[in-house]
């Protein structure tokens, strides 16, 4: 995959990044998910998802950035270890397609707003990985990019977020029966895989 080289190039490829981080199963998607199913508060939750993702994004990419031009061997090893992540997350993604789940939404009571965004606060932000992905991994990526293309980078991965939980949320009740086939997530995670594993070897190659 050559490295960007126009606007968008660049914003093909933060879109492609944000979709194969974002497009998992987990607990924030099954909690989406599961709010969409109902129909409850699901503006809000998909605002906060989307919003607090585009939000990480651009702390790793505007933060790091003023430090990685200060210390360009940081960024070398940012480079690598964002590199090393993709892969790792590609390979992940390639061996969830060889044994797939489908994905159910919870039972349970129904939620006041207050309490609905306290759980979606903590399955976003109590989850480790999330700051490996939007801090680290979409800061690393994004800082490989020329200056004038970060812009355009960073808006395509948060579109990615804005879809998918959009999608998920408001598509709810048409993508249940699709998500809960292990089939779909068997496709869709091999995809995933692959798209990972050649964002890895760009990021090599233009660092």
């Amino acid at each position: 995959m050559p490295s960007p080289t126009s606007w968008p190039e660049a914003a093909a490829t933060g879109f492609a990044l944000g979709a194969t981080l974002i497009v998992a199963i987990g607990a924030q998607n099954a909690f989406v998910l599961r709010q969409g199913l109902r129909r409850e508060h699901v503006g809000p939750i998909v605002a906060f998802c989307a919003g607090a993702d585009a939000l990480l994004m651009s702390a790793g990419v505007l933060g790091l950035g003023l430090l990685l031009r200060r210390l360009p061997a940081l960024r070398e090893t940012m480079t690598l270890a964002g590199a090393i992540f993709l892969a790792v997350y590609g390979l992940r993604a390639l061996r969830r397609a060889w044994r797939p789940h489908g994905l159910t939404a919870a039972a349970g009571p129904g939620l006041g707003l207050r309490s609905a965004l306290a759980q979606a606060a903590a399955f976003t932000l109590l989850n480790p990985h999330v700051y490996l992905d939007t801090v680290i991994l979409v800061g690393s990526v994004g800082n490989a990019q020329p200056a004038p293309l970060r812009p355009p980078f960073l808006l395509g991965a948060a579109t990615a977020s804005v879809l998918w939980f959009g999608l998920l949320g408001f598509g709810a009740r048409a993508l249940a029966p699709w998500f809960a086939r292990p089939a779909a997530w068997r496709w869709l995670d091999a995809g995933v895989g692959l798209t990972m594993l050649a964002l890895s070897a760009a990021l090599l190659r233009g660092g």
